[in-house]
């Protein structure tokens, strides 16, 4: 990945997304990012990382220790695998432990995936959709202003 960024032109910023599955609903991969995330955050040459952290299978938020400065983390805490609305609360008690590794102006939040990884997409109506992108942007403005 390095090689072919090498030469992107200036101001050009590029992230990338360490998926775990997303196929109607379920994943294919857990465990947490503590095996890779020194090399991952330090050699990979992105500006960031959209990382699952939806449930217990993604592991804690201490391997973002390793996050170097200038670099973001695009923290998934929202769920695109179920429609049931995270709480509000919850999701910035869970930004506000991944900022005790990584400093708040370095995170973002969004989803843990897209909501249609396939055709058939995921177990999730359009309104249940519609509403955890409105609870992300409400909860983001009430965290980063």
């Amino acid at each position: 990945m390095n090689a072919a960024l090498a030469d992107r032109p200036e101001g050009m910023r590029v992230t990338t997304h360490m998926c775990r599955g997303n196929f109607r609903s379920s994943w294919v991969a857990r465990g947490g990012y503590d095996h890779v995330a020194e090399e991952l955050f330090n050699e990979l040459a992105v500006d960031g990382f959209f990382l699952e952290f939806d449930d217990e299978r993604s592991g804690g938020f201490e391997p973002l220790r390793f996050v170097p400065e200038g670099k973001f983390v695009v923290l998934g805490l929202v769920t695109t695998k179920r429609g049931e609305l995270e709480s509000k609360d919850e999701l910035k008690r869970r930004i506000e432990e991944a900022a005790r590794h990584v400093p708040l102006e370095q995170l973002c939040l969004s989803p843990q995936c897209g909501f249609s990884s396939t055709f058939e997409g995921n177990d999730l109506t359009y309104d249940e959709q519609v509403a955890k992108l409105r609870l992300i942007v409400e909860t983001a403005e009430e965290v980063w202003g």
